[in-house]
């Protein structure tokens, strides 16, 4: 399945060449090292983010003084909006097969945890880029090339994924984001009050989700009138919510007069919402996602995964999401 854009025939520095088309230049650079790595600073009128280059990360993104962003406490969970490459999501049993070998793999893949180059950056922008290495070969074979994309415009960031296949053969991934949200808390500590609102008026199909995999079970969302979904300490008792099948590609976070401070918009064939299971953590994710965990007992090969993505020889990979802050 594939829900992205792909083009054929691209250059290889596909962030540098974004860069070089829209007139960005390489000395307009804001950046500072911290802790053996760098960070990215962004901004213009209205909102300043920063950014890792470990793991291409979005660390801080704040309006008027108010941070958007959770602060990566490791009391409730030690990062704050993770890309997800090649992997969405866990593999049963912690491998996966492709051409009669077996690969151990990880929850979510391994960008988050790898150092990225800062391929372009101006005041308002910066791509970073990973390149395929004989760590990532050892774990995962193919040749690849990912560059992501942040962009400032008013109260949005735009986030753009590139992936290229470097190989010389057909390249299997998913990719996706885990962004996390500081959510207005009740007097408790509590998500009392909020609301999630769905460009949908439909009751949604959720998938359950169990011990890190896909259920062969569903769940409804039900929504008001206003296509709202109220959220509370409870919300996330059973892990996330995975909405699949295209069901949405819009998610605001509300406030108690259902004003938002959040919006995420998407192309991607499944969201997920999420937060640490019966933690009342301050904080939520929106997760757009092309692909997805395993579903408990899968065995089948790596083209088998469902909404895996492929690439041929040479193809790029277009997705990504948006984000808005009120």
């Amino acid at each position: 399945m594939y829900n992205g854009v792909r083009e054929s025939g691209c250059g290889r520095d596909a962030g540098s060449a974004i860069a070089s088309a829209t007139g960005r230049s390489e000395s307009e650079k804001t950046s500072v090292f911290k802790e053996g790595y760098m960070q990215v600073e962004l901004s213009n009128d209205t909102i300043q983010a920063v950014f890792d280059t470990h793991g291409a990360e979005l660390k801080s993104l704040k309006k008027n003084g108010r941070e958007y962003m959770w602060n990566a406490d490791p009391a409730y969970w030690n990062r704050t909006s993770p890309v997800l490459f090649p992997f969405v999501g866990a593999v049963c049993g912690g491998e996966y097969r492709y051409h009669g070998y077996t690969y151990p793999m990880g929850q979510h893949g391994f960008a988050r945890d790898m150092e990225f180059e800062i391929a372009a950056q101006t005041n308002t922008s910066v791509s970073f880029r990973l390149d395929s290495n004989a760590e990532t070969l050892d774990v995962y074979p193919f040749e690849f090339e990912l560059t992501i994309i942040y962009s400032l415009n008013n109260n949005k960031l735009q986030v753009s994924w590139l992936v290229k296949n470097l190989d010389n053969k057909q390249m299997y991934f998913s990719i996706g984001g885990h962004p996390a949200f500081m959510v207005k808390t009740d007097e408790r500590g509590t998500f009392s009050g909020n609301y999630l609102q769905f460009d949908s008026h439909e009751t949604l199909i959720a998938t359950d989700f169990a011990d890190g995999l896909v259920q062969d079970a569903t769940h409804e969302i039900k929504l008001d009138e206003d296509g709202c979904m109220a959220i509370d300490e409870h919300t996330f008792d059973n892990g996330v919510h995975i909405i699949e099948h295209d069901q949405v590609q819009k998610v605001s976070l509300l406030d108690s007069d259902k004003k938002p401070y959040v919006t995420l918009e998407f192309s991607t064939p499944i969201v997920g919402i999420w937060s640490p299971e019966k933690k009342n953590a301050p904080f939520l994710c929106i997760e757009p996602w092309y692909g997805r965990a395993d579903a408990a007992g899968f065995n089948g090969d790596l083209q088998e995964r469902k909404y895996e993505q492929s690439l041929e020889p040479g193809e790029v990979f277009r997705g990504g999401y948006q984000m808005k802050f009120d």
